[in-house]
């Protein structure tokens, strides 16, 4: 399996932008995606990534204020997060993927946007 390590979150005032990393080893990978996960609330997609490609998806509420990148150098994922509100506070969660069912999973990093 991989080993996956989400880092940068932290605390930001609305309006402000952070800088997500999903670090992995152990191997290679085909794609990741960033989930959140709000206290008391279930787990939602934001955005993912086919690694191999570039292509990009993101969630609806977050489309146009985050983008998605990967330095395959490093085994990389990066969440670039701007114009944040409140609503977007969360645990981040990484999670990526390549064949034969090898898979990683992150323990987040939290993300607190203030009004």
């Amino acid at each position: 399996q991989l080993q996956v390590a989400e880092s940068g979150g932290g605390l930001v005032q609305a309006g402000g932008s952070l800088r997500l990393a999903c670090a992995v080893s152990g191997g290679p990978f085909w794609d990741a995606a960033w989930y959140r996960q709000a206290p008391g609330k279930e787990r939602e997609f934001v955005a993912s990534i086919d690694v191999r490609y570039g292509r990009s998806d993101f969630a609806a509420t977050v489309k146009g204020r985050f983008t998605v990148s990967r330095d395959n150098v490093k085994n990389t994922v990066y969440l670039q997060m701007n114009n944040l509100s409140p609503e977007d506070t969360g645990t981040y969660i990484c999670n990526v993927g390549h064949r034969y069912g090898i898979s990683g999973w992150g323990e987040g990093t939290l993300v607190t946007v203030s009004a």
